[in-house]
């Protein structure tokens, strides 16, 4: 078993750390700090754990837990670990944004790993620190590597992508307002997401000089999820863009190519990503759908950890989707 200390542990990404670990069969919670709720139970801010999980949030640490992680929002993971010091041996995953680009990747000693294992997975295996991408990031990623892996990324990037209000975080402004987002829709951060840095660096990786991509994020009237429509020139078939997808992603246990269109329901409250193609004369028309707190976030954080410690990848993260 190894000991699991999670910062940040009253918001959504921190409550669905809680929930996979609390079921893997190779972890024990040892803390989970909250500098807002330190002495209160668990249950107070995740109510549906009351009865399964009889741990107080505290506001003290221990420095020499196994795995570390931090979920205390964007920009907020540095001036932690400025302030406080973890053993050696100790693992990190970071789910803000502080440490996902090159130039960000080493901070007090330490190099982070952007962690996302269909790229990156023989790096995350012999990594001591993780960088866990973005929600959008992360969705989009999948949709578009294989193209990039092929060279294929020569004409322009059109995505428009839809996500949940907890991708906004737990705390309530006036467009994660039930009110306003009920019966609503919206875009925002329009060709200037935050998130396009990581992705265009990931799509580089593979394939130097790739074409502009155009990014749209909107609002939807949902509580979680993320379905993201990609679409690029590609002179090839959509069989043999199928071809491609299928075997770029072969040992990629979570990402499927579906024969039929994708749909959220088929993948939120688990750590999958689901991917359907569609040729349109010359445009190729990826939609890819992911839950934003999994896949795009604490999942794929667990993912890492079982990456990091020789874990099976898939240990913990066996988990039912909500069809009806």
């Amino acid at each position: 078993m190894i000991r699991a200390g999670i910062i940040g542990g009253s918001g959504y990404t921190g409550g669905e750390l809680i929930r996979l670990l609390i079921n893997h069969p190779k972890v024990t919670i040892d803390f989970v700090y909250s500098s807002t709720k330190a002495g209160k139970k668990i249950s107070v801010a995740h109510a549906d754990l009351l009865g399964t999980l009889d741990l107080a949030f505290t506001d003290s640490i221990n420095s020499k837990v196994d795995i570390l992680f931090l979920c205390l929002g964007h920009g907020n993971s540095k001036s932690f670990l400025n302030k406080y010091s973890f053993s050696s041996k100790t693992r990190i995953v970071d789910l803000s944004n502080d440490f996902r680009l090159k130039q960000d990747a080493t901070f007090v000693g330490k190099d982070f790993v952007y962690g996302l294992p269909e790229l990156n997975r023989t790096a995350i295996r012999n990594a001591q620190n993780i960088a866990n991408p973005g929600c959008f990031a992360t969705c989009i990623q999948l949709a578009l590597l294989p193209l990039a892996g092929a060279k294929l990324l020569n004409s322009e990037i059109h995505v428009n992508a839809v996500t949940g209000s907890t991708g906004a975080g737990i705390m309530p402004s006036a467009t994660t307002h039930f009110s306003w987002r009920n019966n609503n829709a919206s875009s925002y951060k329009a060709f200037t997401h935050q998130h396009l840095g990581e992705i265009n660096e990931s799509l580089e990786s593979l394939q130097e000089g790739i074409g502009e991509l155009y990014f749209i994020p909107n609002r939807g009237n949902f509580s979680r999820g993320i379905l993201s429509t990609a679409y690029t020139k590609f002179s090839g078939s959509v069989e043999e863009a199928s071809d491609l997808y299928h075997k770029f992603y072969k040992n990629a246990i979570f990402t499927q190519i579906s024969e039929e269109p994708v749909h959220l329901k088929q993948v939120v409250n688990t750590n999958n990503c689901h991917i359907h193609l569609h040729k349109h004369k010359d445009v190729l028309l990826i939609t890819t759908v992911i839950d934003n707190l999994l896949k795009g976030a604490s999942g794929q954080a667990i993912q890492n950890m079982n990456l990091m410690c020789g874990f099976d990848e898939n240990q913990g993260l066996n988990l039912k989707a909500t069809v009806y």
